[in-house]
């Protein structure tokens, strides 16, 4: 028996602004709470829906321990104020893990077996260190025959810049490309759409009151991008991972703290509540790669999502392609022959920052506003994952 896929749409995407760890603006806030902002706002987004017909909230977090541990999926859910029958889990494919949590609530409506789904990601680099506070590795992975899976991040883009020869002054002239356009982007009002402002209690001691001051602020802009960036600061950047190498701080995505979330619903929905889409979900494809060369995997998952999308490459109007370094990006975008025109118009994770697991929620809520505010009609976000992989998922304006 061949059951009929139906689709899935996106009717609210929004993210909170992205803060950089872990001296940044969100380095007292905590995970959790981010997310509860962001599920809060999508769910306002769509005040026709009745929250009770939400099935389940899908939550991506790379280090799910912690301040962002304990289901951070059901507890976000609970702390939002949505009823208790709506349910909540946590995934986590490292990097991809907001965009496959979109993926699997997708499925869900796909294959007939939800209605109303939640898609999420929230990470604090702040308050959960890279790698979590207790790594534990097999230690079969220091053998030579699976010693890339050992490799840090930093090392796997060593050897994408030499294998695909992208220079020192190469990715230096693409990370200042990312301030640039985000400086423009945020100036312009281009986020505004998809922005959740976030309210930031900061506390101080008074020494001569004795007191402790307090004082709110709310956070409307990401906090990464640099508008006195220069060639020059960046070509002044020693490399941070190899001794001869080309990749540094300054060509790489920072290290960030944010959350993201969408709501997505069947046709049926669409039609009984009278939602306005603001895309549909087309297609989602992971791929693996060698390990130790981690940052080349869009490269494959591209061209499957877009394969599976039935659509050429050609078509694709906008990439959020996840800037973990210039170098991987650079490689992708050479290597497929992408229109750099068409990657990151708004900036990408050098300037905005890359808080991880959040980054793929995060970053559809972009493309799906950036589709419809430039009447454009496919957007796709991708990016690299650790220890070897590329997720590649297509968003259709409808």
């Amino acid at each position: 028996m061949t059951t009929q896929l139906q689709d899935a749409y996106i009717v609210a995407a929004t993210r909170t602004p992205i803060g950089k760890a872990p001296r940044g603006m969100f380095r007292n806030v905590r995970p959790d709470d981010l997310l509860v902002r962001a599920i809060q706002s999508a769910v306002a987004q769509v005040p026709n829906l009745d929250p009770k017909l939400i099935e389940d909230a899908i939550v991506g977090c790379s280090f799910p321990e912690g301040p962002q541990g304990l289901n951070l999926g059901r507890m976000a859910v609970l702390l939002a104020g949505l009823p208790n029958s709506v349910g909540g889990v946590t995934v986590n494919r490292y990097c991809a893990s907001g965009i496959t949590a979109v993926a699997m609530a997708a499925d869900r409506i796909r294959v007939g077996q939800a209605d109303v789904m939640i898609a999420a990601g929230a990470e604090s680099m702040s308050m959960v260190p890279m790698m979590g506070f207790h790594p534990s590795m097999n230690m079969e992975i220091f053998k030579d025959e699976n010693i890339g899976m050992a490799y840090g991040m930093g090392l796997t883009a060593e050897k994408v810049a030499q294998q695909w020869k992208v220079t020192r002054e190469a990715q230096d002239a693409f990370a200042l490309e990312s301030h640039r356009r985000a400086i423009a982007a945020q100036q312009a009002g281009e986020f505004k759409d998809e922005m959740t402002p976030i309210e930031i209690i900061e506390r101080s001691p008074n020494l001569q009151s004795g007191e402790i001051d307090t004082r709110r602020r709310t956070v409307e802009l990401d906090e990464g991008p640099r508008a006195d960036s220069s060639i020059e600061a960046l070509a002044k950047l020693k490399p941070v991972f190899a001794a001869k190498g080309s990749v540094t701080a300054g060509n790489s995505s920072q290290t960030s703290d944010g959350a993201g979330a969408l709501i997505l619903v069947s046709e049926r929905i669409l039609k009984q509540f009278n939602l306005t889409p603001l895309a549909r979900f087309a297609s989602f494809a992971v791929r693996g790669v060698p390990p130790e060369i981690m940052g080349i995997g869009p490269k494959e998952a591209i061209p499957a999502a877009c394969r599976a999308a039935g659509i050429t490459q050609d078509q694709i109007d906008w990439y959020e392609l996840n800037e973990a370094f210039a170098a991987q990006s650079l490689a992708v975008i050479n290597d497929l022959g992408l229109d750099p025109a068409k990657v990151n118009p708004m900036g990408g994770a050098i300037a905005l920052g890359h808080p991880l697991g959040a980054t793929g929620a995060i970053r559809s809520a972009t493309v799906v506003h950036a589709l419809r505010r430039k009447n454009l009609k496919y957007g796709m976000v991708t990016m690299c994952v650790g220890t070897g992989m590329g997720a590649a998922g297509i968003f259709e304006r409808v």
